[in-house]
């Protein structure tokens, strides 16, 4: 029989079922190795006392501070004995600040005894408010006595104590006692750092960085084992994903190379305008990749309005142009319908193949959605497999069954965050060879999480905005402080539609009855409880739009549960300026392009997160005349909301809001799959502030992967990457 490795080895058998049992339910923790891996969020120093003003509301904390005072009172209670109660109130100080501790009935005597002036202890619990004070009820403790060699000063060795992301079931110094049990297995831990890698940027081995996170002497040894850890996830990561660049480059392919006086040709000579340099440069690396014998596969990032739609099309009239067939994957109808109008329109004559009309160089140009009638699908379906259509646009129904191409050359995902890899695989699928695949975002992403996230991809970034676009001016709107500021908005409003232009009101929520929030099973956040009201909807906003303010003008909603045949003929009416607002949801965020729309309002701005205000406010702007964006918030000044929203309003560059975005939230939001299990979450990576240290690792990942791709001679590595890639994280690494 074989021996377990020592790091695999099941918490139960070491640590006993009961506590393995809390580890395995509330902190994801299975192994010995996983233990390990569970690093201390901080460190408190022997010396120095919790900033005890610093904590947060409703969280489990763990506090080091010293017995001020304690003080045991009694009261008149019916449940006790004899009719009096007991409660001992413990006052901690940190020196710059007080907490109150309260222990009730039974559980008043050993802390009694305990917790007397000048102790010093570590305290855990719930952090609440009594009498508009922050309290800590019956907290769990443990006494800290710095002058004999207990059990607890071993525990916590050297000056520096280690505090753990916990839970109510498990205290910081419990998880501590349970490292401690465990830290000799560390001595086993496989090294997945090659040698001449950790040799050569000075980082300490695997074990000695385990022993020092969790039993540092001194904040050298803190920065030791960091930079080391740092490392290890970052390389692991990148190696993963240059494996499946790897791969993904030995798939072969058909190039595509465009005809001289083809299609293309046709289509560039009709252009009233020139591309920008920026979509010159990424047309090449896109026409370069296209002319390989492997499958490209490319991330176009672009701001909001960059012409990254004329980039895709242009590829896709390249692909036609050398026999093939491209697919457009869009997330929603409205979408799919909008690019495949805007398509047609700029292609002209050329997307008239086969009829009447159309040009030498024509195609046919298709469209395939869910809601399609029969008779149009069957046609459309028949044009795909003949070949009589070059290009096709869709929604998922792209990817069923009964779609089949003749030759498909090249699929554009349009958002791709909206697209999961089993849509994104079955499309691809339907080629004879695999099809070269651009991914579109308008959602600008950080280097360097583009690099983590979208590591499998090539990546372009368009960042010059076109001759014509307009500036947009954004302002915050405080409804609740400054209600004359509403009034304004909505006085802007009729003025740019008596200039002819016309204007969209966005709100969070549709207002009908399966959108009710009070049957709402989710939590509302702090912030909604501070408004203690539902967020505001489109169907009510619209009546008293239509009934108010800007009572006269021709209002209409646009929301996702409409029919698609109404949600079509609404944004037609829009596109055409026979609408002059149009109160909606998001499923106007992206891709929707109507230039004569130069005005925005946004309600309830603060419900929405930093990247889709940036979305929503591309949709203005988009024409001759200057765009204006207005966020309109109830949330008070010094809310980390309003400083959000203020953000959004101050800078114009997404990249910038991204960064922001991602600083301000936990960075598994942006990450998604990245984060989440505990075996795959990054724990010491910060994919800000770390981001000299994921470009190196992945410029190291690449070169371990050309010269041996099945990492042969590093089976620490191979190891690293099993544990990494378990099942959950293979599909996210497969999202690309």
């Amino acid at each position: 029989m074989d021996l377990v490795p020592a790091l695999e080895e099941p918490l139960k058998k070491v640590l006993g079922p009961a506590t393995a049992k809390v580890m395995s339910e509330h902190l994801g923790l299975h192994t010995v190795g996983d233990l390990l891996h569970h690093y201390p969020r901080r460190y408190e120093e022997r010396g120095q006392l919790t900033h005890l003003a610093d904590l947060p509301m409703d969280e489990h904390v763990t506090v080091v501070a010293q017995v001020a005072d304690a003080r045991l009172l009694t009261f008149s209670s019916s449940k006790a004995p004899r009719g009096k109660g007991q409660r001992l109130e413990v006052t901690i100080t940190d020196g710059s600040g007080q907490l109150k501790l309260v222990f009730f009935g039974n559980g008043v005597h050993k802390p009694h005894k305990e917790l007397l002036p000048g102790t010093r202890a570590l305290f855990a619990g719930k952090v609440s408010v009594f009498n508009r004070r922050l309290q800590l009820a019956h907290p769990a403790y443990e006494l800290l006595r710095g002058d004999d060699v207990t059990e607890t000063v071993d525990t916590w060795a050297g000056a520096l104590i280690p505090l753990y992301p916990a839970t109510a079931k498990l205290e910081s110094w419990k998880i501590a006692k349970a490292v401690q049990t465990v830290l000799p297995s560390a001595q086993e831990a496989t090294d997945p750092l090659p040698d001449s890698l950790r040799a050569g940027r000075g980082l300490v081995p695997l074990p000695e960085a385990l022993l020092k996170i969790h039993r540092p002497h001194t904040k050298a040894d803190i920065e030791d084992a960091r930079s080391r850890l740092k490392w290890d996830e970052a390389f692991v990561l990148q190696v993963a994903l240059a494996r499946r660049r790897h791969v993904d480059a030995q798939l072969p392919a058909v190039a595509r190379r465009p005809k001289k006086d083809g299609l293309l040709s046709a289509f560039d000579a009709k252009l009233p305008f020139t591309l920008t340099e920026g979509q010159q440069k990424v047309t090449k690396e896109i026409f370069d990749d296209l002319a390989t014998e492997h499958p490209m596969h490319r991330l176009l990032q672009g701001e909001v309005g960059s012409g990254k739609t004329m980039v895709a099309l242009r590829a896709m009239l390249a692909v036609v142009d050398a026999g093939g067939q491209a697919a457009m994957l869009a997330p929603t109808e409205v979408l799919a319908q909008q690019h495949h109008r805007s398509i047609t329109e700029m292609m002209g004559e050329l997307a008239e193949g086969g009829m009447l009309g159309g040009a030498e160089h024509s195609t046919k140009v298709v469209l395939l959605t869910g809601s399609m009638g029969a008779a149009g699908r069957r046609q459309a379906l028949l044009d795909l497999v003949t070949a009589e259509a070059g290009i096709v646009i869709g929604t998922h129904a792209l990817i069923e069954d009964k779609v089949q191409f003749h030759d498909l050359g090249l699929v554009v995902v349009d958002e791709q965050h909206r697209f999961g890899v089993e849509q994104r695989d079955a499309l691809r699928g339907k080629g004879k060879q695999p099809p070269h695949l651009l991914v579109m975002t308008a959602t600008p992403i950080p280097r360097t999480v583009a690099m983590t996230v979208f590591g499998d991809l090539e990546t372009s970034v368009l960042d010059q905005l076109p001759a014509g676009r307009s500036p947009i001016a954004s302002h915050v709107v405080p409804a609740a402080d400054k209600p004359h500021f509403l009034s304004r908005a909505w006085e802007r409003v009729r003025e740019e539609v008596s200039n002819g232009h016309q204007a969209y009101v966005v709100c969070p929520r549709i207002g009908d009855e399966d959108d009710d929030p009070k049957k709402s099973k989710k939590k509302p956040s702090p912030e909604d409880e501070a408004e203690k009201r539902p967020p505001l909807a489109v169907l009510d906003i619209a009546d008293q739009l239509a009934k108010g303010p800007l009572q006269g003008l021709k209002v209409e909603v646009l929301h996702g549960r409409m029919p698609p045949d109404d949600k079509d003929a609404v944004m037609r009416r829009f596109a055409a300026g026979e609408t002059d607002v149009l109160v909606a949801t998001t499923v106007i965020e992206v891709g929707v392009n109507v230039p004569n729309a130069t005005a925005m309002v946004i309600m309830d701005a603060d419900r929405f997160g930093v990247s889709q205000l940036h979305q929503l406010r591309g949709r203005v702007g988009r024409g001759s005349a200057a765009g204006l964006c207005l966020l309109v918030t109830e949330m008070a000044e010094a809310s980390p909301a309003r400083q959000r929203l203020t953000a959004v309003a101050s800078t114009l560059d997404g990249f910038e809001l991204s960064r922001i975005d991602l600083e301000q939230r936990r960075e598994g939001d942006v990450l998604g799959q990245a984060q989440s299990g505990a075996r795959t979450s990054l724990r010491m990576l910060a994919v800000i502030d770390d981001e000299e240290i994921i470009a190196e690792a992945r410029e190291e990942a690449s070169a371990v992967v050309a010269s041996d791709p099945d990492l042969e001679h590093l089976p620490g590595l191979r190891t690293a990457l099993q544990a990494l890639l378990d099942e959950e994280r293979e599909q996210y690494l497969e999202k690309g």
